[in-house]
């Protein structure tokens, strides 16, 4: 008895030893020369950190989700399961890191690791930000993923940095609204352009593009002879943002054609105007 269960404990560290120092990395699995099933799930998820510490994340989630296979229900494939989340998103492989997290987080809601799990999911679609051209579809996912991790899970380290990261995303909404107003602007369709502007001012004045939008709207409403429109958005200029170049910009396009920087009339600048001197600005 004691020498059998010895050689079993003998092959068993030289079958390991054979998987992780085989120079053609998963080659001799691919070969069928060592079948997976044979190991432990403690073991592959070794070979899984293996894997990653090599820097080949796409092989370490490979093992990850064979753990997820083979040793269903068990703690180590929880403990694979957010691993392969990290080594999908590692692999730019934006997708299964969000489905392998989403599966996490419906299987262990309430587990240590479901905010990070919940993260890596807002992760996923935050770092596809900047690829998506004119589609905004994946930073409003992003938004609403990161709003999840930070009233979800406000005590948790990730909260800070998604609060971040909030910050930036919605940042770049607006950036995109101005991308396109500004390109109306410079062909003179003026209407569509102040659409876009005004979205900026209702929608994203916590964003630091808020200044430039009111000065496109003063020179937006003065090329369409809209007088009271564009000195009302230059006296929410004056109010708030004196100091930028925005503002003296637009001081003198309007002084230069003997307008003042007052709210004039009764338009949806004025109302912006009126909730901001009671406060209720922002």
């Amino acid at each position: 008895m004691t020498g059998g269960g010895s050689r079993k404990r003998v092959i068993g560290v030289l079958l390991l030893v054979g998987l992780l120092a085989g120079c053609s990395g998963q080659g001799a699995l691919d070969r069928g020369e060592v079948p997976l099933e044979e190991y432990t799930a403690e073991q592959i998820f070794g070979r899984g950190e293996f894997e990653l510490d090599r820097n080949r994340p796409e092989q370490a989630a490979f093992f990850f989700s064979e753990i997820e296979r083979l040793y269903p229900y068990s703690d180590w494939a929880k403990r694979a399961l957010i691993m392969q989340a990290f080594s999908y998103h590692q692999d730019q492989d934006y997708e299964n890191s969000r489905a392998a997290a989403q599966r996490y987080i419906d299987f262990y809601p309430t587990d240590d690791d479901a905010a990070y799990a919940q993260y890596l999911l807002a992760l996923s679609y935050y770092d596809q930000i900047d690829e998506v051209g004119r589609d905004q579809g994946l930073t409003f996912q992003a938004l609403q993923a990161l709003r999840t991790v930070i009233e979800r899970y406000p005590d948790s380290e990730y909260a800070r940095s998604a609060i971040l990261k909030f910050e930036l995303a919605f940042d770049h909404l607006a950036a995109k609204e101005m991308e396109i107003g500004r390109y109306y602007l410079r062909r003179d369709h003026f209407a569509a352009a102040i659409n876009r502007f005004r979205v900026v001012v209702e929608d994203f004045q916590t964003t630091t593009h808020t200044a430039e939008a009111l000065h496109r709207l003063v020179e937006a409403y003065l090329s369409l002879g809209l007088t009271d429109e564009a000195q009302t958005a230059g006296a929410i200029l004056g109010h708030n943002f004196r100091s930028t170049e925005w503002y003296q910009d637009s001081y003198r396009l309007l002084t230069g054609q003997g307008l003042e920087m007052k709210p004039r009339g009764d338009n949806w600048l004025s109302k912006i105007y009126r909730q901001m001197v009671k406060g209720e600005w922002l």
